[in-house]
């Protein structure tokens, strides 16, 4: 085997291992999240922050399908790909179904968003890390071309869009008393995780580099 060769495979096991940090600090920070944003949003009364923890549980299954795929890179490769792809794509189709589905009742109930000091500070947070981790999926995910992880770099940045939805609901509630900003604006958003989840769900995502 030339130096070259194992040069390549050193470099590709390395943005493996890497991925695979990137999913489980994912799963990690969304469990927490989902905790902590369910918690906080019962206290308060706000089905909006309830519902944004309960995103967060479906998101995690995202990256828990990423660390299978990643798990043992080399090993029937194509076959984890195509799995992995697909169980993105039910997670993206299954967080679309209960954004809407939550959105509708909210409207329906004319429930404003209930104000929580903690779950303003998890949206906060979430807007500004999950970018950054999204972004380092995207470039992990070029690197040893897997359609997956580009797909569920997908599935963070939904997550920040998420956060700044509570966060705009929240003010636009506070200053002008607009009850129905936060729904509104996370129903407009679920066509765009519909056709993401079922470009996942076909194999039609792609990233830079992937074949």
């Amino acid at each position: 085997m030339s130096a070259s060769t194992l040069s390549d495979r050193a470099s590709r096991d390395f943005d493996v291992r890497r991925g695979r940090r990137l999913e489980y600090l994912t799963v990690g920070w969304n469990l927490c999240e989902g905790v902590l944003a369910v918690a906080a949003g019962a206290a308060a009364g706000s089905t909006a922050l309830v519902g944004f923890g309960l995103d967060s549980f479906i998101e995690s299954t995202s990256g828990a399908a990423l660390i299978w795929r990643l798990s043992r890179a080399g090993e029937n490769d194509e076959r984890r790909e195509r799995v992995a792809l697909k169980l993105v794509g039910a997670s993206l189709l299954l967080l679309a179904a209960y954004v809407g589905a939550d959105a509708v009742w909210s409207l329906f109930k004319r429930e404003p968003p209930g104000v929580s000091a903690v779950g303003v500070a998890l949206a906060a947070v979430s807007l500004v890390a999950m970018p950054l981790l999204a972004r380092a999926k995207r470039r992990v995910a070029a690197r040893i071309s897997s359609r997956a992880l580009a797909a569920d770099s997908k599935q963070t940045d939904i997550c920040a869009y998420l956060s700044a939805i509570l966060l705009a609901g929240l003010a636009a509630n506070a200053a002008f008393g607009w009850w129905w900003a936060d729904p509104a604006a996370a129903l407009a958003m679920t066509p765009i995780i519909v056709k993401e989840g079922l470009e996942a769900w076909r194999g039609e995502t792609c990233c830079d580099g992937c074949h």
